[in-house]
């Protein structure tokens, strides 16, 4: 398998890792009642932390059909390279090391994080012009 498929492939390990840590937060928050139930009401909004979590992995999402497009693109066309490669290993560890930097709140680098994923993002994408 490429790195470029390698990446995809750990990278929705992570998406699956981010779908399930809000919702472990707001289990401890709003209990196992509510995460068994057809959570029909309304509930205060998650705490501190698991709202972070939240945001994280709309984040993730906001940028995955990117990602998953770009790496199919260079597998299908034959475009992959060593800057595809580079670029999808840089958006997955930038990716990896954005969760714990969100989590403890610590702005100004989870930004600059960003910035390095989507860094990778264009990287990919400018290897498959």
């Amino acid at each position: 398998m490429t790195t470029e498929l390698t990446m995809l492939a750990w990278t929705l390990v992570l998406a699956l890792v981010q779908v399930s840590l809000p919702v472990l937060g707001k289990t401890v928050q709003y209990g196992s009642k509510w995460n068994a139930g057809p959570r029909d009401e309304p509930m205060p909004p998650p705490n501190k932390v698991t709202g972070r979590l939240d945001r994280a992995q709309a984040n993730l999402f906001e940028t995955l059909p990117v990602f998953i497009g770009a790496v199919l693109i260079a597998h299908v066309a034959g475009r992959e390279s060593a800057q595809t490669a580079l670029g999808a290993e840089i958006f997955f560890w930038a990716r990896v090391v954005y969760v714990p930097v969100y989590w403890a709140g610590i702005a100004g680098v989870r930004t600059g994080i960003w910035g390095v994923s989507i860094a990778g993002l264009a990287m990919m994408v400018s290897g498959l012009l």
